[in-house]
């Protein structure tokens, strides 16, 4: 089953020629594509590149979409909250080897969902306030029990 994730993209752009400043939200997931704002903006271009690469996000129509912070072999998004603490593939130096080696990571526990209840909702001592008494136009206090 594939689930998509809801991402929020927020773009505050300021204007010093006019002294303003304007926000735009926008929402995606991962597999819709977003327009690029580098045909406005050029000042975008290394932003969004920096989005594709934390977190996936694609850019429609831009002009050098690829990693700028990560690996170019480097798989998955980091900046995801899917993605493992520990990554998928530890990097490393080998002296005997003289050479950088890439090995898989085993993960000390398999992927597990943290959708539980808070604590809170179970505490025994917990109540319930008090619903506001309602009393209608006209009406006294006392009548309203």
């Amino acid at each position: 089953m594939l689930s998509c994730i809801l991402l929020q993209i927020v773009y505050n752009l300021l204007s010093l020629r006019f002294n303003s400043r304007i926000r735009v939200k926008t929402y995606t997931d991962e597999l819709t594509p977003i327009d690029s704002a580098v045909s406005v903006h050029k000042a975008a271009n290394w932003y969004e590149r920096e989005v594709w690469d934390m977190y996936g996000v694609f850019f429609a129509n831009h002009p050098d979409l690829r990693r700028i912070l990560t690996d170019y072999g480097f798989e998955g998004h980091p900046f995801r909250k899917d993605f493992p603490l520990s990554g998928y593939v530890e990097v490393r130096y080998d002296d005997e080897v003289k050479r950088v080696v890439a090995e898989p990571v085993e993960l000390s526990q398999e992927f597990r969902k943290f959708d539980l209840n808070s604590p809170w909702e179970a505490f025994p001592a917990y109540r319930a306030p008090p619903e506001p008494l309602k009393i209608e136009a006209g009406a006294k206090k006392e009548d309203a029990k």
